[in-house]
């Protein structure tokens, strides 16, 4: 007889006929349990019978999973069947025909095996949908349980005593090959229940594969004979030959696949208007972080096809959660890579955008870029936000009191920032430090003293001392000494170096006047109001003053204040130097020395003798 191997046949609605058959399938089996459990058959052929029982079920599993919707779409349950018999039961009871009856009910028994057989079929393979194989066995445990319960109170009747009686009428006859296809009907429900936890892995696995439309080859590549030679053997590790051949394609296509996406990444740069200028920047700075993200995916989708297309709860928020913080370090990657860009334009330009500005702002947008970047992790790992956030607003008053301090800097920094007393790179001095502004930063303000220290000054401090900016000035850096010539000195000579020393300071280039031409620093907005000097505000000193000064101890001391042109410290002293040695050649000229502070004693003489005078 043709092996008819599509489980569709289990569940087909049987024609009420005087053979009593069911399905092609169904009957076969039917026949093999007859088969063995008649009294000459041979251990065996027990055994050829076992196998071909099996064959004819793994086939059929094949089937049902090529045709899993249309098998659940189409089944019947044999109630019209059921329903008929019932009908004739009731007619032969009315005749007396027993037999006829018992015929009948025995059918109408049969029916109900195969009824709640196909429910059973029915509810094991929609619970193929579940996200785990061990769920799946549990609703399989269920299911299989209902099923027993349910046939519990069918096996009651056993019917031997009817078996036991001398060959009869045909009505009797035809009673006992029921009773006969009844009992074979119960052993194929319990055979079904045992090959589905047999197969129950590979009906689960090839499920899977059915979403992807890969089940025919799934079953194709098994069936050849070598790969099913050493699938025993890789089961043992959770895997087959056709997980192998999926893995090794992904991971090819996954390879190949990232330069497409590079390719794609680039064009969608390119056709973003404020982008494009750092598309190239951009893609440099984020392809480590892009291999890592295809290295993620690559290990997600292994372990993916290792688990027959099913995914672990734990795996999958692990994932998620990794690519949740890998698509934060893109947008903080692509975000700062523009930022450094742009302010290496704002320092080329003549912009009034200051740079510490729009450093702290980058700081701004990355601190709220981990935050989101935070908030999106706790999600996608089960925390619930609302009572996160509620939190905050509960705590936020101790947090407010432990973090004051860092309150206090926060606001120190947008007080320097915005009240423009300095910036970085300037040369400023505070409570005793001294140095140059290294960064700005939301906390503290770093600055490089002049012996090379790195000093942290909290941003806070800022605003409750004074701050000393010795670079906010465009015009004049001070030259103040005092020269002392002695006590001795003429004059005409003194008048003739105090006239001499103002001509040349003066006349000198480096020195600051009257006439010297400037320009107005730039740094503020043209349009800004201000009521104070503009030369105050920018910074311009031009004093040029040269008097005799004052009658010390031992020096009569000239005063020398003035301004050099430069503000740089180098070139002041270099100015400063070249005055002082004209100082020492005008005052060498005059016959003037300079003075030392010293003592002078005088001694003054005595009286005559008193003695002598009267």
């Amino acid at each position: 007889m043709k092996k008819i191997v599509t489980l569709l046949l289990f569940i087909l609605v049987v024609s009420l006929n005087a053979d009593a058959k069911f399905t092609p399938f169904i009957d076969e089996q039917v026949r093999l349990i007859e088969s063995m459990n008649e009294a000459n058959t041979s251990k065996e052929d027990i055994e050829k019978l076992v196998m071909e029982q099996e064959d004819d079920y793994n086939n059929a599993i094949n089937e049902l999973m090529k045709n899993t919707a249309i098998m659940q779409k189409h089944t019947k349950h044999f109630d019209t069947a059921i329903f008929a018999l019932k009908k004739i039961i009731a007619i032969n009871k009315r005749a007396g025909n027993s037999y006829a009856v018992l015929r009948d009910e025995v059918q109408v028994r049969s029916y109900t095996i195969l009824k709640h057989h196909n429910i059973m079929l029915i509810n094991v393979l929609s619970s193929l949908n579940e996200p785990s194989l061990g769920d799946f066995q549990t609703k399989l445990n269920k299911y299989t349980i209902e099923n027993q319960n349910i046939m519990h109170k069918l096996y009651e009747h056993s019917y031997a005593d009817i078996l036991a009686l001398p060959a009869g009428s045909k009505v009797l006859e035809d009673t006992k090959k029921y009773i006969h296809e009844y009992n074979a009907l119960k052993e194929v429900n319990a055979d079904t229940i045992g090959y589905i936890y047999k197969y129950s892995d590979k009906m689960y696995r090839l499920n899977k594969y059915s979403i992807y439309h890969l089940v025919s080859l799934a079953i194709y590549i098994d069936s050849i004979p070598i790969i099913s030679l050493v699938n025993p053997y890789l089961h043992n590790y959770g895997l087959n030959v056709l997980k192998i051949v999926f893995i090794i394609l992904l991971s090819l296509f996954i390879y190949f696949f990232r330069k497409i996406v590079y390719v794609y990444l680039e064009k969608s740069l390119l056709k973003i208007d404020f982008l494009r200028l750092y598309s190239e920047s951009i893609l440099l700075n984020i392809r480590k972080t892009l291999e890592t993200i295809i290295i993620i995916i690559n290990i997600n989708m292994v372990i993916y096809v290792y688990n027959d297309f099913g995914s672990v709860e734990v795996l999958r928020r692990s994932f998620n959660i990794l690519y949740a913080i890998y698509f934060t370090v893109l947008v903080f990657k692509v975000v700062n890579t523009v930022a450094t860009i742009k302010l290496s334009q704002v320092s080329d330009d003549a912009s009034n955008i200051k740079n510490d500005l729009v450093n702290v702002g980058i700081k701004i947008l990355n601190f709220i870029i981990i935050i989101i970047g935070l908030l999106l992790v706790l999600f996608i790992a089960g925390v619930d936000l609302t009572t996160v956030l509620s939190g905050l607003g509960i705590g936020g008053f101790a947090v407010a009191f432990a973090a004051k301090d860092t309150i206090s800097n926060f606001f120190g920094t947008l007080s320097i920032l915005f009240s423009d007393v300095f910036s970085q790179g300037d040369w400023i001095e505070i409570d005793g430090h001294q140095g140059v502004v290294v960064e700005i930063g939301l906390r503290v303000t770093t600055i490089r003293t002049f012996d090379n220290a790195l000093i942290a000054i909290p941003n806070g401090t800022f605003a409750a001392k004074d701050v000393k900016n010795w670079d906010r000035r465009t015009l004049g850096r001070r030259i103040k000494m005092s020269v002392g010539v002695k006590y001795d000195s003429r004059r005409e000579d003194i008048k003739n170096a105090i006239t001499e020393i103002r001509v040349m300071l003066d006349k000198h280039s480096g020195i600051a006047t009257k006439a010297t031409r400037y320009e107005h620093s730039t740094r503020k907005k043209s349009h800004t109001a201000k009521l104070v000097s503009k030369d105050d505000l920018n910074g311009v000193k031009n004093t040029l003053l040269v008097y005799l000064d004052e009658f010390s101890d031992s020096s009569i001391n000239i005063l020398i204040y003035c301004f050099t042109k430069s503000v740089r410290w180098a070139e002041w002293l270099e100015t400063k130097e070249d005055v002082m040695f004209q100082i020492m050649e005008i005052l060498e000229k005059n016959s003037l020395e300079f003075a030392f502070p010293s003592l002078s004693l005088y001694h003054e003489s005595e009286p005559q003798d008193m003695d002598k005078l009267n």
